[in-house]
């Protein structure tokens, strides 16, 4: 009976440390947590410290750091909802509008996010994570004119800004604006890549992939060959660059290599669904 007394005592008293724990400790808790990328631990601070201090201003950054964990946490409207509590209590806050607006981009409300965006460029607006999303945001919903302005206004604060470069690329295609494409891409092909924006094998790639479906279009298939090709040396882990080269080899009756290119690109992730029906036609 005493050792029970005795065991029950060390556990309170082990636990008095934590319940005692102050508004500022709890928040102090959550910060290393996160640091050591211990989200449970993390979430479970933030928590304590809202239900000790409900009417703390600091809260609007315990929520946002409370969507951040859920975030990483794939738990996305929760997220969204912690971030929205955090607006509600800081609404001029350009990082948390930008966290909250990159929510609803992966919950597929683009238009919820381009408003997000937009307040954020009404409060900073040379913020160049606002520019680039918003002015991709208009480009998805055909917005082309708002886009480019966009585009124009990011590659004015940073002219070698690879996303901005990248983007507007991609734009004057959708517009048929092909040589100006091509012209962009060329430039970002040539460029070497110490102090730039293109330092990493991965990145070169996918501007290779998208100078290849520029070729691709314009029907010099040879030179969109060459560059997935390298493509495919920088970064073999691109499915988009394999399922390129099958459409361009099955358009040459290479039906064995376009089926191998098209079988990888399911390998890597493609969904099956998209390769289907280039698959039967490589009987």
């Amino acid at each position: 009976m005493k050792r029970w007394i005795f065991s029950l005592c060390c556990l309170l008293a082990s636990a008095l440390p934590v319940a005692s724990q102050t508004y500022e400790q709890w928040c102090e808790r959550a910060a290393t947590a996160i640091e050591r990328d211990s989200l449970d631990v993390a979430e479970q601070a933030i928590r304590a410290a809202l239900r000790l201090d409900p009417a703390n201003g600091r809260n609007a950054l315990l929520f946002a750091n409370l969507g951040t964990v859920q975030r990483l946490r794939g738990r996305l409207g929760e997220a969204l909802e912690s971030y929205t509590y955090a607006l509600n209590m800081a609404p001029r806050n350009v990082p948390i509008l930008l966290d909250r607006a990159a929510i609803l981009l992966e919950l597929g409300e683009a238009d919820k996010a381009r408003i997000d965006y937009s307040l954020a460029l009404d409060i900073q607006p040379d913020n160049t994570e606002a520019l680039r999303m918003r002015a991709y945001i208009y480009a998805e919903l055909q917005d082309y004119k708002s886009a480019r302005a966009d585009y124009d206004h990011l590659l004015r604060l940073q002219p070698v800004d690879y996303n901005g470069r990248l983007g507007l690329a991609m734009l004057c295609q959708k517009e048929g604006k092909l040589g100006d494409a091509l012209a962009i891409l060329d430039g970002m092909v040539d460029e070497k890549s110490e102090g730039t924006s293109m330092q990493t094998a991965p990145a070169h790639a996918v501007v290779y992939v998208a100078r290849a479906g520029i070729q691709q279009e314009l029907g010099n298939l040879p030179m969109a060959l060459m560059d997935l090709e390298e493509a495919i040396r920088l970064d073999a882990s691109r499915p988009e660059a394999y399922l390129m080269r099958g459409q361009i080899h099955l358009s040459r009756g290479k039906k064995k290599e376009a089926r191998a290119d098209f079988e990888k690109a399911v390998e890597l992730g493609m969904p099956a669904a998209d390769v289907a029906e280039l698959l039967q036609h490589c009987k």
